[in-house]
Parts: C-alpha cells; structure tokens; sequence
C-alpha cells in the first residue's frame, strides 16, 4: 500500500466506512472495546512494517525503558503522514466522532466533536496542539507496554485505534492487548485481547460512560500491553488529537 495511489486510498476507505459501526458502538458500550477484523491485508501490514526503520518518517522515537514506560520503543509520525496512515485516521474519524458525541450527551458534557478530522484538528491546533500522534509501537521478547492514557494536551478525542501489524503464534507469542477499567466505588476490571494480524481494536482513550442506578457514570480507562514471550510485535496507533 505505501506509495500507491488513489485507488490504494479508496480501497481502504470503503473497507472502514463498510464496517457494521452500530454494532461498533454496541460493542464499546457492552465490553469497552471494539474490534474490527481483517481491516488490512498481511501486504499491508508487512509494508508498514517496512516503515519502522525509516528515520526520515519520524518526529520523534521514544524508549520506553527509559522513561519507565514499559520495554520497547514507539515512533511518532512526522508530517505529511504516510498515505495509508492519513487516509485511516481520516476515514474512521467521522464514525468515531458519532460514537463520541452519543457518550457526551450521555455524560451531560456540552462539547461536542467535529463531523470533520479536518475541522476537529483545526481546534487542536487553535489550542496549541499541532504535533501528529499517530505512531508505529515495536516490542521484543519480554518488552511490554504499562497502562496509560494518550493524552497530550486540553483537547482530547474520546476514542482511539490500534492495528495489529505482526502475526501473533508466528512472529510472537504473548503481548495481548490489555484494557483495564475503573469504575466508581468498584475494583477494576481488567480485559487481555489477542489481535490478529490486520485487526483493529477501537477503544477509549480516558473514559467512557456506563450506567449506574443513579445515572450514566464515568469510567476510567486505562491500556497497554502484556509481556511479549518471544518474537517481535509491531502496532500501528491512530490517535486523533495532535501533541503540544
């Protein structure tokens, strides 16, 4: 897909916008999460993956270990982005941002997202966040991710997506994807998700709404990734608000 055309751009447009997304919405409200499968095909995957060592690609490289992270090591995307990576965020911003402006009401908040990824990075940038987020993540045996939240400034998108590149039993074992969710006066609850290669999952970036005797409440949400047992795993994340 790197470096093809239009036709490229329009494939992987029609896949998103095929997706049955009311289903999407059921889905994060019952568990959380949302996933997508077979969102791109093993070439796909394996030309982004090509990506990682490009250092011309990338605004910044952060080691994980040495900010007590994790294990492993993630690259942020410098502009213009990739095609595909452009043409992914772009695409599944508006049925995200439907999803998002149904929990705002939910939660009695008066924001609301923009139809557009265009209009709504026009607000991050107004607010000083001009910075791209989208970002390749790379582990090796026993490299992990902690749980945290993507948060990089005031404005913030309450939804974000992360691609499996690799093959999981082939190219690694271990480093399923973690969700951990806290509600109010309650433990939290934790939730390991083994991604195929391709596969997408959609999930809340710091919190979403869950319905309570007295009301809708705030979750908090917070993800990571497992410890990897062998091999290498690489992921693509799709965040929608830019960086100050």
């Amino acid at each position: 897909m790197v470096g093809r055309g239009d036709a490229a751009g329009r494939d992987l447009e029609a896949r998103i916008h095929a997706f049955d997304w009311a289903e999407a919405a059921r889905s994060l409200d019952r568990v959380g999460h949302a996933r997508l499968p077979k969102l791109l095909s093993s070439l796909e995957c394996r030309a982004l993956v090509q990506l990682y060592g490009d250092d011309e690609r990338y605004r910044k490289t952060v080691d994980m270990e040495r900010h007590r992270f994790g294990r492993g090591e993630y690259r942020y995307f410098a502009r213009p982005l990739p095609a595909e990576v452009e043409t992914l965020r772009r695409a599944f911003y508006p049925h995200l941002a439907r999803i998002a402006n149904g929990w705002q009401t939910r939660l009695g908040s008066e924001e609301r997202f923009e139809r557009s990824l265009a209009a709504f990075l026009r607000r991050c940038h107004g607010s000083g966040q001009e910075r791209p987020t989208p970002l390749l993540l790379r582990y090796e045996a026993e490299g992990f991710n902690c749980l945290h939240q993507d948060l990089y400034g005031a404005v913030a998108f309450p939804l974000q997506v992360a691609i499996c590149l690799s093959r999981p039993e082939r190219d690694f074992r271990g480093g399923e994807f973690l969700l951990m969710e806290g509600r109010p006066r309650q433990q939290s609850r934790a939730e390991a998700i083994a991604l195929t290669q391709g596969e997408a999952i959609v999930f809340p970036t710091r919190e979403r709404p869950v319905e309570g005797a007295r009301g809708w409440l705030r979750a908090q949400m917070r993800h990571g990734v497992s410890r990897l047992l062998e091999g290498e795993r690489l992921t693509l994340g799709i965040i929608f608000h830019d960086a100050a």
